[in-house]
């Protein structure tokens, strides 16, 4: 089974760290053909207009979507969790893959100086993870197909559309490789 991580911008060195670990193979993802060599994709979190300017000029919106036709499971982690959103509410003319039914709020959490680090109760885990909330985006609607997987505050954090799954904090940064190995075996051994 090969991973991608996309790698045009942002902390895909960490995921790819955490899959690793669990034994699968990674491959870092930067051009569009790159996509025909995996299983599954995961977008990291980073600088969120950045990232799509990049996907837009390196034709790798086009590609992605292209993807998830195919019926792969992709993951987007914060700032990717934005860019796979269908809308972006405090900045609804930024470039989006509008992959999951769900409206985000960018930065919703508070800047860099406001992040954070709480215990999350996530479904089907039996103990609860400890998540990192930098710069994160607030899920502010989604769509009847999305399963909330986890919340914060009443808040969605962690959810599920199909094969597509949104996290708004970092599970990379962590040691606690559980969400990556539900990804792996929920989403992707399942295609």
């Amino acid at each position: 089974m090969n991973i991608g991580v996309l790698a045009v911008q942002g902390a895909f060195r960490e995921h790819k760290l955490a899959f690793e670990d669990l034994g699968s193979k990674v491959i870092e993802i930067r051009l569009p053909e790159e996509l025909d060599n995996i299983d599954a994709l995961v977008i990291p979190g980073g600088e969120s207009s950045t990232m799509a300017k990049l996907m837009k000029n390196y034709g790798l919106d086009i590609a992605i979507n292209e993807f998830k036709a195919s019926e792969r499971a992709i993951w987007g982690t914060c700032a990717g969790a934005i860019a796979i959103a269908s809308e972006i509410n405090d900045f609804p003319e930024q470039p989006r893959l509008s992959l999951m039914d769900m409206t985000v709020d960018r930065n919703s959490y508070g800047r860099q100086i406001a992040s954070f680090e709480v215990d999350l109760e996530i479904e089907s885990f039996e103990e609860g993870f400890h998540a990192i909330f930098i710069r994160a985006p607030r899920i502010l609607k989604i769509g009847d197909r999305v399963k909330v997987l986890a919340t914060y505050k009443n808040d969605p954090v962690m959810v599920l559309e199909n094969k597509i799954l949104a996290t708004v904090f970092h599970p990379e940064l962590t040691q606690d490789r559980r969400i990556h190995k539900y990804f792996i075996e929920k989403l992707v051994k399942n295609s």
